[in-house]
């Protein structure tokens, strides 16, 4: 396994408050729907989009004497994620019942894992810059039933209630609170969601709510942190706050920034943080009470009646193990030693499992950096200017490459490409071939480029005692006569011949 670049641990934010400065501890609980076709505990569809109440077993609905079958799909997906995040698997696993009631919870409990957890302690790299990372550390990942959904703009008197989404899988991933900034939580998020989506375990759809977090914050004087972090006693840290339900990255910085400003408020006029469950409100960028903050006891968990202990075998572990694809990581560090790229490149190219797999394409048999290069700006940013993704890109990885293939062999210059990457993303076709048939190619001809040189000098005669006194003028020429050929002398011979015609 190839090692991931040398990073730092970057400083924790420090925030200023009226009097004194304080730094910032974070923790994040992510809710990831897992990939599957089918819920938790019953066979119904886990379909987005569908009519309301449509997606609905007997066991969703809470009918009586119907009871849950664990989906072992979905069991395979969890330990999948956790072999993912190089987390232990806990081998024996079991579901307890978490009671409180809601309209959208039918049964008036959900199910899920409180006491043993399908998966424990892991660790998740989250680049910042680069050279920059933090590690934060997983504290556990547990399988639970999603509920249902309220909706109260339909009608000013009434709500409704939808139960498709009762029932679905979700994977709780909970972190330690080792993330010291707004900017941070953003990123341990995206790249929770990345290696979900290299995985398969999530899609990661935060726009239909495969993806939520709920965000811890409180906040501390500088150096009582590592102090409580080396004993690992967080809780006399400081009084914490949960926002709830939290599905974009822009607004899980917005509200943990707001959010410690208000306790740092209360905390240096001499008040108290109360612990408590808040939601954000973007309209008006602040945090509001939902409702005080509930422990484990409030929910009087106990084990499920209904459901036996989950007991995997090792073996079972290993084979999901050997299916792993390669992770974000690995990807990132191969790239780098591969193709040389720049730390920044390959984290660009990364980013999305789909976009890796266009770049080595592209990249197959041919200059890395250069195929990155014509990846990353030309390629990403004709498909952001036009609202497209690279799956539906005009511009297929072997008519990228073969453009990238004439560069190289010099059939083409870099002027002469980007004409062609037009033609090819508006008509498509082989570059090749566009080449030959428009007579596109390359004038390498030195007798050619000597006969356009000398023309182009003797039209300029003073621009010729110009340059000679400031070599840096011969810019001029090298343009004219790029100009002259329309544009398809090679530029490295032009500026030979046009020094040496000038003496410089």
């Amino acid at each position: 396994m190839l090692d991931a670049p040398t990073t730092k641990t970057p400083a924790p934010k420090v925030i200023s408050g009226a009097r004194e400065d304080w730094e910032l501890v974070i923790g994040m609980e992510v809710h990831a729907q897992v990939a599957s076709n089918a819920k938790l505990f019953s066979g119904a569809s886990t379909k987005f989009g569908a009519e309301p109440n449509s997606n609905v077993a007997f066991v969703d609905a809470a009918m009586p004497g119907m009871l849950p079958v664990i989906n072992e799909f979905c069991v395979e997906q969890a330990v999948r994620t956790g072999l993912g995040m190089k987390a232990k698997i806990n081998l024996f696993s079991a579901f307890d019942r978490k009671n409180y009631f809601y309209p959208d919870l039918p049964q008036g409990y959900q199910i899920s894992q409180l006491y043993h957890p399908i998966v424990g302690e892991g660790e998740v790299t989250v680049d910042l810059a680069p050279g920059v990372a933090r590690i934060v550390r997983v504290e556990r990942i547990h399988l639970e039933q999603d509920a249902g959904k309220s909706i109260h703009d339909m009608d000013p008197n009434m709500s409704f209630v939808d139960l498709n989404r009762t029932g679905v899988a979700l994977m709780e991933i909970v972190s330690r609170p080792d993330i010291r900034s707004p900017e941070e939580a953003a990123a341990f998020m995206a790249k929770i969601r990345q290696i979900l989506r290299y995985l398969g375990t999530c899609d990661g759809n935060m726009q239909e709510g495969s993806m939520r977090a709920d965000v811890n914050i409180s906040v501390c004087r500088p150096g009582d942190y590592e102090r409580f972090r080396e004993a690992d006693d967080f809780k006399h840290l400081g009084t914490r706050c949960e926002i709830k339900n939290m599905n974009s990255m822009r607004f899980i910085q917005a509200a943990i920034d707001v959010e410690a400003r208000r306790q740092i408020a209360i905390l240096e006029d001499g008040g108290e943080i109360t612990q408590e469950t808040r939601l954000y409100d973007p309209d008006k960028n602040e945090t509001r009470s939902m409702r005080s903050k509930e422990e484990a006891h409030d929910y009087r968990y106990f084990p499920c009646p209904d459901l036996l202990p989950l007991v995997i075998e090792q073996g079972w572990v290993d084979d999901i193990a050997a299916t792993l694809p390669e992770l974000p990581d690995e990807k990132k560090a191969r790239f780098i030693n591969d193709f040389g790229l720049s730390e920044y490149d390959a984290g660009v190219l990364t980013a999305d499992k789909t976009s890796a797999a266009y770049f080595e394409q592209v990249a197959d048999g041919r200059d890395g950096k250069l195929a990155a290069n014509w990846v990353i700006n030309e390629l990403f940013g004709r498909l952001k200017k036009e609202d497209q993704t690279i799956t539906t890109s005009p511009v297929s990885p072997d008519q990228l490459g073969g453009i990238i293939t004439l560069i190289s062999k010099g059939d083409i210059s870099g002027k002469i490409a980007k004409d062609l990457f037009e033609i090819v993303w508006n008509e498509g076709g082989d570059p090749a071939e566009i080449v030959e048939v428009r007579g596109m190619k390359q004038v390498t001809d030195t007798g050619a480029i000597e006969a356009a040189v000398d023309a182009v000098i003797a039209a300029n005669p003073a621009q010729v005692e110009k340059a000679k006194a400031n070599p840096k003028l011969v810019g001029f020429f090298v343009g004219q006569v790029m100009k002259a050929t329309g544009g398809k002398a090679n530029p490295k011979a032009v500026n030979e011949i046009v020094s040496a015609k000038l003496g410089l």
